[in-house]
């Protein structure tokens, strides 16, 4: 491993520590290296506070030091006003001699600008260092920001025979356990959104919070084509924003705080059309909660990134097949006990 590479980790360790604050905007680190020695440290806490490498300049503690030194930093160095100033602007003010970028930042107002403003201004950049690790560490935000759309994490359970749940005729089947319960709630509120059908509603009347789980709620996506799913179910309760996707003829038009309808043509596919209205109001990351058929249309456009998998004990012997992946990698298992294997979708 490089010396590059060495310092390149070490801003990965202190990026992973934004993972719960710094979103909307990526995990982001930065390290400051004079003489073979480390002398400053920063990472993006939280959105509209300083940036990682506000931070780390910040943490010198002689900033005459600053003029002989290399910042190394994960993602490159933005370039414009945003809630902050430009870091590429304050690299420049505070002279540091040589930057060593992990990737480039793929948000519009940046996308390579910071590292040529660096270069404009005499600083030695170089760029690429550990950049599969750098993107992977911020691969919601990447998504977000080159595919214009949400990223997509897919979550079900099924049984050791592989049905999600039990004939319509049929008492509804407890898959997951008091433990992997708590897990999908933990898996909500690392998301933005989280999407389920009418079926789904019908069914569960689910509160799709994160109740059991210390973090924010996921703004609630509802599919609902002709707008008839009862005013009592949860999802009208208007304590967590809530989207009803509806056609234009839906019987209900809602006026109730914090819940919205929005109207999308159904006679052609409705899930481009879901993510294009999810990505105007900047919502980057998505979980899919709902039945096989709603899984299994993402999964079929190709509308998916990763994968959550949990396989209970209980056989069931008939009932609703699981969804079938198509292009997946095989990741892990996401728990000790290995009931939840991790896929993502192959590139």
């Amino acid at each position: 491993m490089s010396t590059d590479e060495i310092y390149m980790r070490r801003c990965l360790q202190l990026a992973a520590n934004g993972r719960k604050n710094a979103r909307p905007n990526p995990m982001v680190g930065a390290v400051i290296v004079c003489n073979g020695r480390i002398i400053g440290e920063g990472y993006h806490v939280r959105c509209g506070e300083g940036h990682a490498e506000v931070n780390a300049i910040a943490s010198v503690k002689d900033a005459a030091l600053l003029r002989e030194s290399t910042i190394y930093v994960s993602l490159e160095p933005c370039s414009h006003y945003g809630k902050t100033p430009p870091c590429a602007d304050f690299i420049i003010e505070k002279g540091l001699r040589r930057v060593v970028v992990g990737c480039v930042d793929p948000f519009a107002k940046v996308s390579g600008r910071g590292i040529q403003k660096l270069r404009d201004a005499g600083i030695e950049v170089k760029v690429g260092v550990l950049e599969d690790e750098c993107m992977k560490l911020n691969k919601r935000f990447m998504t977000f920001h080159s595919k214009h759309r949400p990223f997509i994490t897919l979550k079900w359970a099924q049984s050791a025979d592989g049905f999600i749940d039990t004939p319509d005729d049929k008492p509804r089947a407890m898959i997951s356990d008091s433990y992997t319960s708590i897990w999908g709630h933990k898996r909500r509120a690392e998301h933005q959104a989280i999407i389920v059908g009418r079926r789904t509603v019908l069914l569960d009347n689910p509160s799709l919070t994160t109740r059991n789980w210390c973090g924010d709620n996921p703004v609630r996506v509802v599919i609902d084509r002709c707008g008839t799913l009862p005013d009592s179910l949860h999802i009208f309760d208007s304590l967590v924003s809530t989207l009803i996707f509806s056609s234009s003829e839906a019987s209900r038009k809602i006026v109730r705080d914090n819940v919205e309808e929005i109207f999308i043509d159904f006679n052609c596919d409705i899930i481009p059309q879901i993510l294009e209205k999810l990505y105007e109001r900047g919502i980057q990351t998505l979980l899919v909660e709902g039945g096989r058929q709603l899984l299994q249309s993402f999964i079929d456009d190709g509308l998916w990134d990763e994968a959550y998998v949990e396989t209970g004990d209980i056989v069931l012997n008939e009932g609703v097949n699981a969804p079938v992946l198509k292009g997946q990698v095989y990741e892990g298992f996401d728990d000790a006990d290995k009931k939840i294997r991790i896929y993502s979708k192959k590139i």
